[in-house]
């Protein structure tokens, strides 16, 4: 197999096919009738769950079942995407948009992969990260669903207790439990590359996700004032 490089013509076309999905797929469906609407949800539905099972697999099965949980950030954004298409509960959509486009947009563009395509791993994560975002994309382009600046520390509040919770699984399942990266970086490059090493690693990894997190809610901030000072 090829060594995974970011640099490499597979990873940047593969990754730019990705997004190019995640931005313009739901645009097609925002006039189609509910039961096309519907059939595009249960295909990000049951790709994100043939996604689990493969990493339940791969993982759990084929190397060590500590780590093949479904319990990495990832994870977790994921089955809000799935909750929120089931429930349209918004608190869902705002877990998957924070976190979702953070570390599904990091993974994508990083993958904690050793090697390039056609590795199944590889494409497993490209595929698999993908439709977290497009699952987000479809709420925000189809259903319009948006973060208030409240719901960014929201959502921060209740991930900082989530990463409290995480510190004593990883503790009791013990090596080579690594979830939510909080015992080792992870492989490959990364931005993590350059924070200090582990445990201070996770002290950086927090200031950066905040810092994401309100960066990403600006757009929104600027809008609404352009148009409150438009009205």
């Amino acid at each position: 197999m090829t060594p995974l490089s970011l640099l490499s013509f597979s990873h940047i076309a593969f990754t730019a096919a990705c997004f190019l999905v995640i931005i313009f797929l739901p645009r097609f469906f925002v006039n189609s009738s509910d039961s096309s609407k519907n059939l595009l949800v249960m295909a990000i539905i049951v790709l994100i769950m043939v996604n689990q099972g493969m990493d339940l697999y791969r993982e759990g099965y084929m190397q060590e079942w500590k780590l093949g949980l479904p319990l990495h950030l990832c994870d977790f954004s994921s089955f809000s995407v799935i909750l929120y298409f089931l429930t349209k509960r918004k608190e869902f959509f705002l877990f998957a948009f924070f976190f979702g486009i953070a570390g599904g947009g990091m993974s994508l563009l990083t993958p904690d992969i050793l090697y390039a395509f056609p590795y199944i791993g590889y494409i497993q994560n490209q595929i698999g990260h993908s439709m977290i975002l497009l699952g987000v994309s479809y709420a925000m382009i189809i259903d319009n669903q948006r973060p208030y600046l409240g719901d960014v520390h929201k959502v921060l509040f209740f991930t900082t207790l989530l990463l409290l919770i995480m510190y004593p699984i990883n503790y009791f399942l013990g090596p080579p439990a690594n979830y939510w990266f909080l015992v080792e970086k992870p492989i490959g490059d990364n931005v993590t590359n350059f924070m200090r090493a582990e445990p201070f690693h996770i002290i950086d990894i927090y200031v950066l996700a905040v810092i994401v997190c309100y960066l990403m809610y600006l757009p929104y901030l600027f809008r609404d004032k352009l148009e409150k000072k438009n009205v």
